[in-house]
């Protein structure tokens, strides 16, 4: 069973190497390696417990799922849509980062986290928007199913000198759509997560699921 609560600082290291390995996993191919290759659990988790308080003060939500075996198999980060230029968007919020460790995928804990992350959009924002790399085929099922739809925004972020494009989906707030709804044994703690802004957690949601 996969149960979704709000992060806590201790889980710093916790979500940090679920990030990495989620990069690496889904990436390979897509980013240049020696980008992925530079990517540090350690670095990544100080970055995490430093702005751990700052995060949550800016309203972002930091939300992880837990195993059976009492582990974080996976994590997820949204918050108000913040348009560059144009400050946040207009009752709309962002998923920033969603990942799950690579060897559970495709049981259920990449959809647990994102009905939780949808229930707490339903809480105040009437859209939910993210980015995901054009290439990342599963990552794009995985949100098309879940009701996202490509809204035609693009742009391209630079990785060890190479541009990887990266393509916008929106969806309205609200559960999933038809099928089985939110998934079992999924339970929230609280009703606002703890979170990181920055690097650690803004980068799109280019998500292995």
């Amino acid at each position: 069973m996969t149960w979704v609560r709000e992060m806590v600082v201790g889980d710093a290291a916790a979500v940090s190497a679920v990030r990495v390995a989620g990069w690496r996993a889904a990436y390979a191919g897509l980013i240049p390696g020696a980008h992925l290759d530079a990517m540090s659990v350690e670095r990544d988790a100080a970055r995490r417990e430093e702005r751990f308080a700052a995060g949550r003060a800016a309203g972002l939500c930091d939300l992880v799922a837990v195993g059976a075996d009492g582990q974080v198999a996976g994590w997820a980060c949204c918050g108000p849509r913040d348009t560059p230029g144009e400050g946040p968007g207009a009752g709309e919020g962002e998923l920033y980062a969603l990942y799950v460790r690579p060897g559970l995928l495709g049981r259920g804990v990449g959809r647990a986290l994102l009905g939780a992350v949808h229930e707490e959009a339903a809480r105040g924002w009437g859209a939910l928007v993210l980015w995901v790399v054009e290439a990342n085929a599963r990552a794009r099922r995985f949100y098309e199913a879940a009701g996202y739809r490509a809204d035609g925004g693009a742009q391209s972020e630079e990785y060890a000198g190479v541009a990887v494009r990266e393509v916008r989906y929106r969806r309205p707030a609200g559960p999933f759509p038809g099928g089985p709804g939110q998934p079992s044994g999924v339970r929230r703690t609280g009703s606002r997560a703890a979170s990181t802004p920055g690097p650690p957690c803004s980068a799109p949601p280019r998500s292995g699921t």
